[in-house]
């Protein structure tokens, strides 16, 4: 599994769209928030940061592999920096999840103009 399977999943998300951020990061984003960031771009990738839920995070932040996201862990985002620290399959459902949890805070209008459900 590399992360770049993972930034492939996320582009399958309702209303994902993807660009560069601070030159070097590729985001994923929903409504013009970040649910998903990887990088550096464009080789390689070292590392992947995803938003989970509060209760998750302390969990997640003690597997090695996975720490608090610089500059956004105050937030609930965990940067994964071994792509075997989990398996493929719960990395998919930490990154739908994430989608989720921005998506959700998004105004219901855009959401749905999205085509995301309420």
């Amino acid at each position: 599994m590399s992360f770049a399977a993972l930034a492939k999943f996320a582009m399958e998300l309702p209303g994902a769209t993807q660009d560069i951020k601070w030159g070097a990061d590729w985001v994923a984003s929903v409504g013009g928030k970040m649910f998903f960031v990887g990088g550096p771009h464009p080789d390689q990738w070292t590392h992947c940061s995803i938003k989970v839920d509060d209760h998750r995070f302390l969990e997640l932040t003690g597997l090695p592999g996975i720490a608090p996201a610089p500059y956004a862990a105050r937030y609930h985002w965990v940067a994964v920096s071994d792509p075997k620290a989990l398996p493929l399959s719960e990395l998919k459902a930490l990154v739908k999840r994430s989608h989720g949890l921005v998506a959700g805070k998004l105004p219901k209008k855009l959401r749905l103009s999205l085509g995301i459900e309420a």
